[in-house]
């Protein structure tokens, strides 16, 4: 089914979401951040963080004391209150899924485990047709802890939406093939030239455990759903074109029939934005090394931005990060709507008032057309002033 405006749906009450679904009795149909993903300005620049949840929190890290990562994810109590932490602290426009990319592939039986300091290691590489071929189906009953966990956040946010999370084919089928974490993903690009048939089979299973993933959380109340592709920077725009991007496709065509707007965010992805934009979904999000505007001219004027502050500015003097979100928010301000964001996740190391600080700022600027352009020179000067001392 290919829908040209999932939104419609919901005007006409042809989406397949409960009547209690926050989009559905209204909580938050009508949200800035949700407004924004649809390509309007609201009175409010909506702002969240990705990552926001999690590691740069002290009550977090409390939380999470003697509990391994996945299960962490898969405890719908604990999941639940490390989603809402940052909306209490920061005043954020959204709530984003506390999980992991590889939640899915573990709900389906791989074997699979995040190490820390390390990343996810599976118990053995996929690499052959018969490994491909044995993966197993997901069973749908797998995901009644996500079930649950967003159940009860949405109970929580009242208002403010929640964002269903999970990682693009490529980036889960990059894992799988490689063993575990991978600077440059060369034995997962060289199957996909050397068996292209099980590559595309490899890619065919990860979008569809992506896409239930994704699926399981928009029917139990979020409002938006984000598909994360970490290591499509690692692509030729060929190999991106012919071998990767169908896939994306497929895994957001999961939701497609439920009228939630989606978001597609990619790490190192500027030379494929254009084609990252034409798979079914509202908005782009946009690393830190291409500015907005550019994007909007690679992308078109039809699609959503989000981001891109420079996460390596959380640590910079106020005056000099200011400065630098006022020009990310006057470059986005040439989208049809923009989504302030990051350019990727909050370092672990970040101070959160930073965070709370960046929101205040956002919010102050009103939609972020007007408000950005005047006082950019004078954040400017400050930033200069600031940068030199």
């Amino acid at each position: 089914m290919r829908v040209s405006d999932p939104s419609a749906l919901l005007d006409q009450g042809h989406s397949p979401l409960p009547n209690d679904h926050p989009l559905i009795d209204g909580r938050t149909a009508h949200a800035p951040l949700i407004r924004a993903l649809r390509g309007d300005r609201p009175e409010r620049l909506p702002v969240w963080f990705m990552r926001q949840a999690g590691r740069s929190l002290p009550e977090y890290r409390e939380l999470r004391v003697g509990t391994a990562m996945l299960d962490a994810c898969l405890d719908p109590a604990m999941a639940s209150e490390i989603t809402l932490q940052p909306v209490r602290r920061h005043h954020v426009d959204a709530g984003i899924f506390f999980s992991d990319i590889v939640v899915p592939l573990r709900l389906a039986g791989v074997d699979v485990e995040i190490v820390p300091g390390k990343g996810p290691v599976l118990g053995a590489p996929i690499r052959t047709p018969e490994a491909v071929a044995a993966l197993p189906a997901l069973d749908p009953s797998a995901l009644a802890p996500i079930t649950e966990a967003v159940q009860r956040t949405v109970a929580e946010l009242g208002s403010t939406p929640l964002i269903g999370f999970a990682g693009a084919p490529f980036t889960l089928a990059a894992y799988m093939v490689e063993g575990g974490p991978s600077k440059d993903h060369t034995a997962a690009r060289a199957l996909m030239h050397a068996d292209p048939e099980t590559w595309s089979r490899l890619l065919d299973w990860t979008a569809d455990v992506s896409g239930a993933f994704l699926r399981s959380q928009a029917l139990a109340g979020a409002s938006a759903v984000q598909l994360f592709d970490s290591w499509v920077g690692s692509l030729s725009r060929n190999d991106y074109v012919d071998r990767v991007k169908q896939h994306s496709a497929r895994a957001l065509s999961h939701v497609e029939d439920l009228g939630v707007p989606r978001i597609h965010f990619g790490v190192g992805s500027g030379e494929v934005l254009g084609d990252m934009a034409s798979v079914g979904v509202e908005a782009v999000g946009v690393d830190w090394r291409v500015p907005l505007a550019e994007a909007v001219h690679r992308m078109g004027p039809g699609i959503t931005v989000q981001g891109n502050i420079d996460p390596a500015l959380l640590a910079a003097p106020w005056p000099v990060l200011e400065r630098h979100v006022r020009r990310v928010i006057q470059s986005g301000a040439l989208a049809r709507a923009h989504v302030v964001n990051l350019g990727h996740g909050v370092p672990p190391e970040t101070d959160p008032d930073v965070l709370t600080r960046i929101v205040e700022l956002v919010h102050g600027l009103g939609s972020g057309v007007t408000g950005a352009a005047g006082p950019i020179g004078a954040a400017g000067a400050a930033g200069a002033t600031g940068a030199g001392a």
